[in-house]
């Protein structure tokens, strides 16, 4: 707005004002887009290691005591003498092994997401960025809203539908 101001003021630097003015507003413009990408990438990046990564970390840790419960119970009935009890531990023993049995699932499950996200999501996601950067530093603007389109999308295209590109969830439901 400054520049539009001066422009009218010096009648001799009409023309450079001007070209500064919409220089600067295509600056903003595009900054603020670039802002956009990258409030996303840190968004993207936040979810992968505060809620991915502590989310695995809380069921390894879940795993690693329903281990110790489980062999504890184990332990125990080794050590019982056949009589009265030996029915009850041997049910409480059996829901120990389903808990640690379950969150040992759980865990496999939760590291291969956690991969997954590692390099799949990341890798798309680190890519998008360098190419929003890239589109801003070299003024491209078509390029930078197609970049901003692609953070935005949610369905794959017909190309990602093979096995081979499926997640490892995806290919566990089919």
């Amino acid at each position: 707005d400054q520049f539009l101001e001066l422009k009218q003021k010096s009648f001799l630097l009409c023309d450079e004002f001007s070209y500064n003015a919409e220089t600067q507003r295509v600056l903003i413009r595009n900054g603020e887009i670039l802002l956009n990408a990258l409030h996303y990438f840190i968004s993207t990046l936040n979810t992968l290691c505060t809620k991915t990564i502590e989310d695995t970390m809380t069921t390894i840790r879940l795993y690693e005591t329903a281990r110790l419960e489980y062999d504890a119970c184990r332990t125990e009935i080794e050590l019982l003498s056949p009589g009265s009890q030996m029915n009850q531990k041997q049910d409480e023993f059996q829901k120990y092994k389903e808990k640690y049995e379950q969150l040992k699932c759980d865990v496999s499950i939760k590291l291969k997401f956690l991969d997954e996200n590692q390099t799949k999501v990341m890798k798309k996601q680190l890519l998008l960025f360098h190419n929003a950067i890239a589109a801003y530093f070299s003024g491209n603007k078509e390029a930078l809203d197609a970049t901003m389109k692609q953070f935005n999308l949610k369905v794959q295209s017909n190309d990602d539908n093979n096995q081979d590109t499926k997640s490892f969830l995806e290919q566990l439901n089919h």
